[in-house]
């Protein structure tokens, strides 16, 4: 293509030269001056063509890339858009949902209201029926002291009695009633906060936070009330599927507990293959660590909320690496963060060496925070969190050594049952449970 452009701006050139050739009349000398001249001019104007079509050509390629870029823009746009008109339209949906949640919580508020109101008429008919239980009493008084000369049958004595027996049973209802009451408009506000929070948040259009406060006001009035106290309450209702499961005991948050359901008791430590490190600080063995389905340390804090539930009682399960399995009991009780958590033990197992005897009234401590006067820093020094005492004693929180240890080394696991301790226990395990024992025991 190039070359017939050039070689048509050759031909036009040489016809127009030779026809001005014609009309004028030139030596031939300076005819071919003339035309070599032009030929010059063609090459250098052939040249100039060629770098223009280069220069289309580049232009050409960069404008097709570019149209490009802006076509993908374009269909991300188309994308975005859409998952935009999606979202927003999924947000909608869930903006309805949540008023007509709104609108089911007004009305249970309007019947929690009714009732509170019935409750208070209700203390109100029992202060009447007291006061003319009063009345009756004091008139009985004054017919007792004006016949204190005479003498007082016995059907006026029992009488008395049974009015005054009636009495302290109509204190004590009106008592419980009155705590009710006050529980229930404790419950009452904080069910209208719940739900003027929820209204306010409705109105923001915040439908992802409103799903959360809507989940955890009905895990609140609904799971959180019906959850066992501990395991030994689920073990007492039929279960007998050991595994991990959500426990109550009514003085703290609900955490998750591993259940033991061949006893029903709430596992709190086990030691099975040393996967998890037990050389922790304080903060770690207060609040818990490890993991529920194998080796785990379930926290202080936990741990006395199943203790202050009362006839809490210890179990040690022990293995050695030669398969000897040995248990022991305790009576147990563990107190709050206040005393570092004082443990109190007895033993209940008389015919097994009480091990743990050195620990009772014992602080806790771990290798940043020493309790007690008997705990030296070198004592505790990577040995895990325990009742230390004396130091390098029974610690069932120490290393976990896979080989057995050589005597003297007190970094491992310690259980010290008469003059022989041992250090290389293969699985450890504590649980607490409750303990049925008769009134004189």
């Amino acid at each position: 293509m190039r070359r017939d452009i050039t070689l048509g701006l050759l031909f036009l050139l040489v016809v127009q030269n030779h026809i001005f050739c014609d009309e004028h009349t030139i030596s031939p000398t300076v005819e071919v001056r003339s035309h070599f001249a032009l030929l010059d001019e063609v090459r250098l104007l052939a040249t100039g063509l060629l770098q223009l079509g280069q220069s289309l050509r580049e232009f050409v390629q960069k404008t097709k890339g570019q149209i490009n870029d802006i076509v993908n823009k374009l269909n991300i746009f188309d994308r975005s858009f859409y998952q935009l008109s999606a979202l927003a339209s999924e947000i909608k949906e869930e903006e309805e949902e949540l008023k007509k949640t709104t609108v089911v919580l007004k009305a249970s508020n309007e019947e929690i209201k009714d009732l509170s109101v019935q409750i208070y008429s209700k203390v109100d008919t029992i202060l009447q029926e007291k006061s003319r239980l009063q009345h009756k009493v004091e008139g009985l008084e004054e017919r007792l002291s004006s016949m204190s000369q005479g003498l007082v049958t016995s059907e006026q004595v029992e009488e008395i009695t049974a009015l005054r027996k009636t009495i302290y049973s109509q204190e004590q209802s009106i008592a419980e009633l009155l705590k009710a009451v006050k529980e229930q408009s404790h419950q009452l506000n904080q069910q209208r906060s719940k739900i003027k929070i929820l209204e306010d948040k409705v109105g923001e259009r915040k439908p992802s936070r409103l799903k959360i406060s809507f989940c955890f006001l009905i895990q609140y009035n609904i799971i959180i009330i019906g959850l066992p106290a501990d395991c030994s309450e689920l073990f007492n209702q039929g279960e007998r599927v050991s595994g991990v499961y959500v426990i109550n005991p009514g003085t703290s948050e609900p955490f998750m507990a591993f259940c033991d359901m061949t006893t029903g008791e709430t596992v709190i430590q086990r030691r099975t293959d040393g996967s998890i490190n037990f050389d922790q600080n304080w903060e770690k063995y207060e609040s818990g660590f490890g993991d529920l389905q194998g080796e785990f340390w379930l926290g202080l804090s936990r741990i006395h909320s199943l203790s202050v539930q009362g006839n809490s009682v210890l179990h040690i399960h022990l293995e050695e690496c030669k398969q000897l399995r040995r248990v022991f009991e305790y009576r147990f009780a563990l107190e709050g963060p206040q005393s570092n958590y004082t443990i109190h033990l007895s033993p209940l197992s008389h015919d097994l060496p009480d091990v743990m005897g050195n620990q009772t009234n014992t602080t806790f401590s771990t290798k940043d925070r020493g309790n007690g006067k008997q705990h030296h820093h070198n004592c505790i020094q990577d040995t895990g969190g325990w009742w230390f005492h004396p130091c390098g004693g029974t610690n069932l929180n120490g290393k976990y050594f896979k080989s057995r240890r050589r005597p003297g080394q007190k970094r491992g696991i310690q259980w010290r049952a008469g003059r022989r301790g041992s250090s290389s226990l293969k699985f450890t395990q504590m649980s607490v449970g409750r303990l049925q024992l008769s009134p004189h025991l």
